[in-house]
């Protein structure tokens, strides 16, 4: 595949999951929405990866920081500081008791929230490929 195909490839699964996420928010499972949101960024921060570097094999990371520290992009410190807090979404699906606390903390009103700025950022990401 070419670079260009390799960053369509992040691209258009991330907007797939984002379809996704949707029906997960409808269906009230929010931290399996939050999960994927923060795929969704993962993808997208690793199209950026791509892109930037020689290489189109991005590192098989999950912190978001990390990826962006990688990357050409440059975003304002308050979208790094919610990349952090995201950052802690990617553990739901790998660490069941950790789970536990999020299941008590995000219900309808936190993660629509958090989907509304992860949106924000989607778009901008996006925007800048």
């Amino acid at each position: 595949m070419t670079k260009q195909e390799h960053i369509t490839y992040w691209t258009e699964t991330a907007n797939k999951d984002w379809e996704a996420i949707q029906s997960m928010y409808k269906a009230k499972a929010y931290l399996h929405a939050l999960f994927f949101a923060h795929l969704v960024l993962e993808k997208l921060c690793k199209a950026h990866w791509v892109k930037d570097n020689e290489g189109n094999f991005p590192p098989k990371i999950h912190n978001l920081l990390n990826i962006v520290a990688k990357t050409k992009l440059e975003l304002p410190a308050e979208d790094k500081d919610f990349l952090a807090i995201m950052n802690q979404f990617q553990l739901e699906g790998r660490y069941p008791d950790y789970k536990l606390e999020l299941y008590k903390k995000y219900k309808s009103v936190q993660t629509r929230k958090i989907l509304g700025q992860v949106n924000i950022i989607r778009k901008c990401l996006l925007k800048n490929l």
